[in-house]
């Protein structure tokens, strides 16, 4: 079976990286020896500066999460993170060449398989990049790998995914990855919180999305969330908060099949609307 490339949203550029590498699950290994000093500085500059961002911004449970990631100023080895991941939690990373199929990326979720793309992006590309890279998916996702509660919903969401695939709802059921995995808030002791991955990996939009007062912030309501629409190529104008990973887990307990039945009849929403 050819492995091929995927695309997800509006892009005129097809997905970069090597699919002749991957496998049928499209999973290949890290070809460690195929970074240079400039993808290692890149690496480093951006850990850098993002880390440096995270205080009062990031989930407190994140931040106690981050040093597991191991080395600052190189790209991680995956082999020495799984080291570390998997006696926390059961989860592992693998490599992929890019964006993935639905059906492959829940069955590795559900798992507790994580992908994570392989390259990093070129320099010209530190502020903003179109598609996940090595730095978006190990700093943003992998560091709340390490918390067994928000682990336990990501392989929760893979098994859902696996179901909603059968029963023709992905499109429902990625917008709740997108505004909780990707674009989630949580609020803390310390007050609002960023938990997502897209938010954390992003020097922009990780004070946007807590701090200005520009976009709504509202409660996560499980079919609210999935009929939103949401944007790929700008900030959030919408972002859904939790009270906890926990919450969040136990939300997410319910068959979602009658859900689906019931958003089938109503209108999605935009993503900066307002109201109910």
């Amino acid at each position: 079976m050819a492995i091929e490339p995927v695309v997800y949203g509006a892009s005129e550029r097809p997905p970069r990286g090597d699919y002749a590498r991957a496998g049928a699950d499209y999973t290949c290994p890290q070809d460690y020896a195929r970074y240079t000093e400039q993808d290692h500085d890149t690496y480093r500059r951006l850990y850098a500066r993002q880390s440096a961002l995270l205080p009062g911004l990031a989930s407190e449970a994140f931040i106690a999460a981050l040093p597991s990631l191991g080395a600052e100023d190189r790209i991680p080895r995956f082999e020495d993170i799984n080291a570390r991941l998997k006696p926390a939690t059961g989860w592992e990373i693998v490599g992929v060449p890019g964006l993935i199929p639905e059906v492959p990326f829940f069955t590795l979720l559900a798992n507790r398989k994580f992908p994570v793309t392989d390259w990093i992006r070129t320099p010209e590309e530190f502020d903003y990049i179109v598609e996940p890279d090595i730095f978006h998916d190990l700093f943003g996702h992998v560091p709340l790998l390490f918390n067994p509660v928000f682990a336990d919903y990501v392989q929760r969401y893979g098994q859902g995914g696996l179901k909603a695939e059968r029963l023709g709802a992905c499109e429902m059921l990625s917008r709740l990855y997108w505004y909780t995995i990707e674009f989630g808030l949580i609020r803390e002791a310390g007050g609002l919180r960023a938990y997502g991955a897209g938010i954390l990996s992003s020097s922009g939009e990780l004070p946007y999305s807590v701090q200005s007062s520009a976009p709504q912030r509202r409660p996560l309501q499980l079919e609210r969330t999935m009929r939103t629409r949401y944007k790929i190529d700008s900030f959030q104008e919408t972002y859904f908060v939790i009270d906890s990973f926990q919450d969040l887990f136990d939300m997410t307990a319910a068959d979602f099949a009658p859900v689906y039945e019931r958003l089938r009849g109503l209108p999605e929403i935009a993503a900066n609307a307002s109201g109910d």
